[in-house]
């Protein structure tokens, strides 16, 4: 559970029923609750996305959701000792050495890499395989961050469109002076539902998702990195010190000292 994602958006949320009820108390809560100014903006705004992409692209969208509130579960100084531990192998065995290796792997993207090393592939043809399934997956990412950058769009256009809705609504009732008030209240709950749909939800999920995604992406390109140093030989200490140049000064001691000077 990722409690940056939880506290932030729950304390989001606070602060706007806060900011309700410190001056109208809490009666004044239902004044903002709008089924009809909620339904034109939040339907409005999704659905509007939803005519600007396939079924499975929205679907997949929505359901990005969860993943901010997942903590992100790499361990990046862990990876680089992990590739240390395996060049020293490398060094000591030879490359055939890392295919019993590789069974214990259980990340995916660095299983296949050097599965593809011990096959003898040509190290220009492992970096284009490996790169192009990087720029796979960060495709992937930007679309469900594509989503929540659109809708965020949408929800403050479709909430103008509901308080123009609303003032149109007022105007054709201005022979009852009673109605004006609450009429233009209703209209400006639409701005205001648009607002918190942009602010509170969309801005704060697709920032997470973008964080998440540059995360990954550093990961695996450590993991490039790595493996193709393996394969070319290197010192094991020469690997450990350029892997660890991907990592602020702050989080290198971390990664410890995996390397072996002389192999």
């Amino acid at each position: 559970m990722d409690i940056a994602s939880v506290a932030g958006l729950g304390l989001c949320f606070g602060m706007v029923i806060f900011g309700i009820i410190s001056s109208g108390g809490v009666s004044a809560f239902g004044s903002f609750v709008d089924v009809p100014s909620a339904i034109i903006t939040f339907g409005g705004a999704f659905f509007a996305v939803m005519a600007s992409m396939s079924m499975n692209d929205f679907i997949g969208g929505l359901k990005s959701i969860g993943l901010v509130f997942k903590a992100p579960s790499y361990d990046t100084p862990g990876i680089i000792k992990q590739i240390i531990e395996l060049s020293n192998v490398a060094r000591k065995e030879g490359l055939l050495a890392l295919e019993e290796t590789a069974g214990n792997l259980e990340d995916p993207f660095l299983k296949k890499g050097l599965m593809l090393i011990v096959d003898g592939t040509d190290p220009e043809l492992v970096r284009a395989i490996m790169e192009t399934e990087i720029i796979s997956i960060e495709a992937r990412h930007k679309t469900k961050i594509s989503f929540w950058e659109t809708v965020g769009s949408m929800g403050p256009a479709w909430g103008m469109i509901g308080t123009l809705i609303g003032l149109i609504n007022m105007l054709k009732a201005l022979d009852d002076p009673s109605s004006i008030g609450p009429s233009m209240a209703v209209a400006l709950i639409t701005t205001l539902y648009g607002s918190l749909l942009a602010n509170w939800i969309c801005a704060p999920v697709g920032g997470k998702l973008k964080a998440n995604n540059g995360e990954e992406m550093q990961v695996k390109e450590i993991m490039v990195e790595g493996l193709l140093s393996i394969q070319a030989g290197e010192n094991p200490r020469v690997i450990e010190e350029k892997l660890k140049s991907f990592l602020a000064p702050a989080d290198r001691e971390a990664s410890g000292d995996g390397g072996e000077a002389n192999g």
